[in-house]
């Protein structure tokens, strides 16, 4: 049964690179029409060359035959073939490769609608994570209890970064290493989803560099799926804070997660923050 169901998946990879390919002409891709043609779209040979690999690998795509694709190969011709978000992911699938979007390019095409529900989560902080824990969409209220996230560069705004570096964040959690080595150890539960990825990889490495506890915790290689319910925060002004925590995967945005901090409406802190949020409204 595996092996019918990898031979369908080349056979549909291939359908799709054709119509795909069918699709353009050769000014799409900045070539010359070279007179008439027999048929509409693009040769072989073009599409090869626009997505820099040879005619013969090209070809034996289009014939289903029995290949790895490569991560840089599905990149080359997604952008070759000017394929859409959705298409580019389709190609992904159809290769069996997983398919993670850079942080830039989540920001980018995130959906107004997620950033217009962060903003309405009132007294909770509520952030958007992708695949290797880089936050994509925040809201006030986090950047008022966990420290402002748009005072970093794009590659700080990330989970594992700010959680092992000498960040507000990491100042401000309670217990920190208990949260620490739960975050290390569903970060490490995801490399095996990630595999290569450029982006985790640039994560270890950056931390192997940086932090002493990433170092001597990260070879230790434990994993888990679900953390704690509950994070507490020591706040300068807000004092000692309990969040119930939750996280949820965004139907739409499969590599992409929900992460909201629930504050008990009824304590003194919860009230604080709400007052604090409103005087902060009130000076924009």
């Amino acid at each position: 049964m595996a092996q019918a169901t990898t031979e369908t998946r080349r056979l549909l990879l291939a359908d799709f690179l054709r119509t795909r390919r069918a699709r353009l002409s050769p000014t799409d891709i900045g070539l010359p029409t070279g007179g008439r043609r027999r048929t509409p779209g693009l040769r072989r040979e073009e599409v090869a060359q626009a997505a820099n690999i040879s005619v013969a690998y090209y070809t034996w795509l289009e014939q289903a035959r029995d290949l790895h694709v490569s991560r840089p190969v599905l990149d080359s011709l997604a952008a070759a073939l000017h394929l859409s978000l959705d298409e580019r992911q389709h190609l992904f699938q159809l290769a069996d490769q997983p398919y993670i979007q850079e942080a830039l390019e989540r920001q980018e095409q995130l959906d107004p609608l997620l950033q217009h529900m962060l903003d309405n989560q009132g007294t909770s902080p509520a952030l958007i994570t992708g695949p290797a824990c880089d936050v994509v969409a925040w809201n006030r209220a986090f950047c008022v209890v966990f420290g402002d996230l748009n005072k970093l560069a794009m590659h700080e705004r990330n989970i594992i970064w700010l959680c092992f570096t000498e960040s507000t964040f990491r100042q401000r959690l309670g217990n920190w290493q208990r949260y620490a080595q739960e975050a290390l150890a569903v970060f490490r539960a995801k490399a095996g989803h990630l595999g290569d990825d450029t982006r985790f990889l640039q994560i270890v490495d950056a931390l192997k560099q940086s932090s002493q506890e990433f170092r001597q915790w990260w070879p230790e290689h434990n994993v888990r799926t679900v953390t704690s319910p509950y994070r507490e925060v020591e706040h300068s002004l807000l004092g000692h804070l309990v969040f119930g925590y939750m996280t949820f995967q965004i139907n739409a945005y499969p590599d992409l997660r929900l992460c909201v901090f629930l504050p008990d409406p009824a304590s003194a802190a919860a009230k604080k923050l709400s007052a604090l949020l409103g005087a902060i409204q009130n000076e924009d």
